[in-house]
């Protein structure tokens, strides 16, 4: 039995495990992983906790374009090719994982096998990730986009109950913090959610989904899947 919550780490052979020399890290919130510009030094496999990469804009203005869980690898655009970050990573919620130096990781890319074939499955599903929020953000209304963060959130974590202040909210949607507010406290009166002191509980999942928009189910599908996705190649 797998001592790994991880996705990734779950589906390495030991060999594997053993050649990226895995050293267990503690996330707490706001934990930066990455910030733009910075080189990256490592990649990070969550265990537990919630991993949020924004796009920021010169004005310290950011939007999310990313979240990352159990299922997540950190800092897999490195073994690619980009050597200095584009976005910043942090910690929503703490958790915590497992850490391999770049150096390792990258010669274990490089054997061409079962690492490397995760990581570029994985790859994908943040593309899917990052191209479905773009549509979602340009198309949907707030309500809808918080809904469907909303349950991100609780399948990234495996919990319908959480902390999160409005003001990560804000900047996660990309919009004010009384427009959060607003659009929360219509959910609340709805009986989708409960929120108090920044812990949010999602009564009803089904619930919720109902008011959610497309993308939510498009999201959760590439992001809980992904392992699971053939080459497209027919043989």
């Amino acid at each position: 039995m797998t001592p790994f919550r991880n996705k990734v780490l779950q589906n390495l052979p030991p060999a594997t495990i053993d050649r990226l020399h895995l050293k267990p890290v503690e996330l707490p919130v706001e934990r930066e992983i990455e910030f733009p510009g910075n080189v990256i030094h490592n990649i990070f496999f969550i265990e537990d906790g919630l991993g949020s990469m924004t796009a920021t804009f010169r004005d310290g203005f950011q939007v999310e374009v990313g979240l990352f869980g159990y299922e997540s690898v950190i800092g897999i655009s490195a073994l690619m090719g980009t050597r200095r970050s584009l976005n910043r990573i942090f910690m929503q919620m703490p958790g915590r994982g497992y850490m391999a130096t770049m150096e390792a990781a990258q010669a274990e890319f490089d054997r061409a096998g079962d690492f490397q074939r995760l990581a570029l499955r994985y790859v994908q599903a943040q593309l899917t990730q990052a191209t479905q929020s773009a549509a979602c953000n340009a198309r949907h209304d707030v309500e809808q986009r918080l809904a469907r963060w909303l349950l991100l959130c609780a399948d990234r974590v495996q919990k319908s109950t959480f902390n999160i202040s409005q003001q990560f909210l804000a900047d996660m949607l990309g919009v004010t913090r009384p427009s959060v507010s607003e659009i929360a406290g219509e959910l609340r009166k709805d009986g989708l959610i409960e929120y108090k002191r920044s812990e949010v509980r999602i009564p009803s999942i089904e619930a919720l989904e109902k008011k959610a928009c497309e993308c939510y189910l498009t999201l959760k599908e590439h992001l809980g899947n992904f392992l699971e996705y053939d080459s497209g190649f027919v043989i």
